[in-house]
């Protein structure tokens, strides 16, 4: 499913505009992304819960000259879907 695919979607279901329903799911991401950026988590219940992961430092290879070299630490995003989600995906 893409974005225009789930705008379209979410604009059948709730009888919104499809204008409204993009300006709805970029509000949703927009406060997701800030939430996250910010170190929170972000829990929808019956969905999941986003939150930010930690990595750590490690040793990899230049994929251009096969030279060892470290790869920074870094933060990820990281999502975990909630129980109802994985019941209804069985």
């Amino acid at each position: 499913m893409t974005r225009a695919d789930l705008v379209a979607s979410m604009a059948a279901s709730s009888g919104w505009t499809k204008a409204a329903s993009d300006r709805a799911l970029r509000a949703l991401l927009a406060s997701i992304k800030t939430s996250l950026k910010r170190g929170q988590t972000v829990t929808l219940v019956g969905f999941g819960t986003f939150s930010v992961g930690r990595r750590k430092p490690r040793r990899g290879k230049n994929p251009r000259t096969g030279q060892p070299m470290v790869v920074s630490a870094g933060r990820t995003p990281r999502f975990k879907p909630s129980k109802e989600l994985k019941r209804a995906l069985r």
